[in-house]
């Protein structure tokens, strides 16, 4: 066993053989190795938990790379794990043949494009509203097991995740991504854009672990994303995809150890998630070489090549040679689409969807409601039984304002209702997700901390209580509202104050034919162009 990433302290891999007494030695001493299950603490939020009996997961299990919290715990993993491996008499399997009007491919290692011809995919790419534009882009995969490059252990981690077909933008990323194009990729929020990347990485990962195995095992891919939930979660899929090969990952975020982390990388991994200050900070305090990373991801490429992530971005790009860029989002600009083409040659772009529009699996309802009476506006919503659709995502402007406006839901609704932004510690921020994910909570009020890419399973419903600053932010709130295709509702409180965006919204609107509401339609702010006065400001919205 080796210590796991969220442990107290670094301490040193071991293994422990039967009958065996194990001891770490820290800073502090030596440490025993925990023997028994009830020897160990409970994990707290945000900490791994054992995979046997759900205890602090202090150790990482060297045969597995599972958690685990004790010896105890540990042998009776590898005694499930011999028992699940011994031989059982199946009756033998029976292929049916499979042929339809959606070319479906067929189970075996041929390349998908003997199976396809060309005609065939782009009509396939029309049905599944894929618009690709680029040189030798391979066509759509419609199975994961159809492609040869996807490792058999990765295939049915895919089948116990959930993942039985591939949506449109794994279709088409995926086997792009494999034979190793550039890739800039816009698809709808919950469209299943994580999985497209880490298929890939996983798959490369594991290919070259099984034919060069070494004892120094440095990083070969890194993702980068822009806040903390996300690199989190991004993480947790990678490891759930990763179960079973040698892939090991590393994340790298505020608000954690950096000892630990620290710690992390010097065991070995193949993957690094992480945000781009936090990584910046490591590589600048402790020497790692990043030589072998082939991959570098950046998921919201559109926020992650702005200001304020640019620069650090373009510094951890530098610091690499010539890597493969992946580089996913739902809204991607034109000065996004330009500087992509700067940082990496021959650069493919997939389109699956409407570009930079809403998913239209999201019912939008557009209220004018005055400043003054949003609070009142919300309430209503809130204690309606035709209106209220729990669990619900309320966007807010300001870190202040969603503190207030939490604390206010809870006392006048009876609903219990929590804040997340980021001020907020890591640990409280963790805390607040699971109660919410648990169904624990029915109401999150949130910053634009929530607004891009974190997986809310089960939410249905976003209301955008603040308007943000540009169009862009509200498709990727709004589109918190659905995942896979699931049909969900979006409530956006406008007025006055949000005239800047007033043209855009209204197009939006109309695209996905929602009402627009009366004030919205005859304001002269919608008809076009309008000057801006010297005292107009943007309002600042905290995250």
């Amino acid at each position: 066993m080796e210590e796991g990433n969220q442990g107290n302290q670094p301490k040193q891999s071991f293994t422990l053989s039967d009958g065996d007494k194990a001891v770490v030695a820290d800073a502090g001493g030596a440490s025993p190795v925990k023997e028994k299950c009830w020897d160990q603490r409970e994990a707290v939020p945000g900490e791994p938990r054992c995979v046997i009996c759900g205890r602090y997961g202090e150790y990482i299990c060297d045969e597995t790379n599972d958690d685990i919290c004790s010896t105890e715990c540990k042998q009776t993993l590898l005694s499930r794990l011999a028992n699940s491996q011994k031989p059982v008499n199946l009756p033998a399997s029976v292929k049916l043949p499979v042929s339809d009007e959606c070319y479906y491919v067929r189970d075996d290692n041929r390349p998908q494009s003997t199976c396809l011809t060309s005609e065939r995919v782009e009509s396939l790419r029309n049905k599944l509203n894929i618009r690709v534009k680029g040189e030798s882009v391979p066509p759509p995969i419609l199975s994961f097991s159809s492609c040869n490059l996807i490792p058999q252990k990765l295939q049915e981690n895919l089948e116990v995740s959930g993942f039985e077909i591939p949506t449109p933008v794994q279709m088409q990323a995926i086997p792009a991504a494999l034979i190793g194009k550039n890739l800039l990729v816009s698809a709808h929020t919950g469209s299943g854009k994580t999985a497209s990347f880490l298929v890939p990485i996983i798959s490369r990962c594991s290919n070259i672990r099984f034919q060069h195995s070494s004892d120094e095992k440095k990083p070969l891919a890194i993702v980068l994303a822009p806040t903390r939930e996300l690199c989190v979660q991004v993480e947790e899929q990678a490891k759930v995809l990763g179960k079973g090969l040698p892939f090991k990952t590393a994340l790298i975020v505020g608000g954690d150890s950096m000892a630990r982390q620290v710690y992390r990388i010097q065991q070995g991994v193949e993957l690094i998630v992480g945000t781009p200050g936090r990584l910046i900070d490591l590589l600048t305090k402790h020497d790692f070489e990043l030589d072998e990373v082939s991959t570098l991801v950046l998921d919201e490429v559109d926020c992650m090549l702005q200001r304020g992530f640019r620069d650090q971005v373009m510094q951890i790009f530098q610091a690499l040679f010539q890597p493969q860029m992946l580089l996913f989002s739902a809204t991607i600009p034109p000065e996004v689409e330009k500087m992509a083409s700067l940082m990496a040659k021959d650069l493919a772009l997939i389109c699956v969807g409407k570009a930079s529009r809403p998913n239209d699996s999201v019912k939008q309802v557009a209220i004018w409601v005055e400043s003054k009476h949003k609070k009142q506006k919300l309430f209503e919503i809130l204690t309606s039984k035709q209106h209220f659709r729990p669990p619900v995502v309320v966007f807010v402007g300001s870190r202040l304002g969603a503190d207030l406006l939490s604390e206010a839901i809870t006392v006048v609704t009876g609903l219990r209702a929590l804040s997340i932004h980021g001020e907020k510690p890591m640990k409280e921020r963790r805390e607040s997700l699971r109660l919410f994910l648990m169904g624990e909570v029915y109401v999150i009020v949130a910053t634009g901390v929530l607004g891009r890419g974190v997986d809310l399973l089960r939410v249905r419903q976003v209301i955008v209580f603040d308007m943000p600053n540009s169009i862009k932010e509200y498709i990727h709130q709004i589109g918190r509202a659905s995942r896979m295709g699931e049909e969900g509702m979006a409530i956006v409180f406008v007025n006055e104050e949000n005239k800047s965006l007033f043209r855009e919204l209204v197009e939006i609107l109309r695209s996905a034919r929602a009402a627009v509401p009366r004030e919205l339609v005859s304001s002269r702010y919608s008809m076009g162009s309008y000057p801006v006065g010297r005292g107009q400001k943007k309002r600042k919205h905290g995250s």
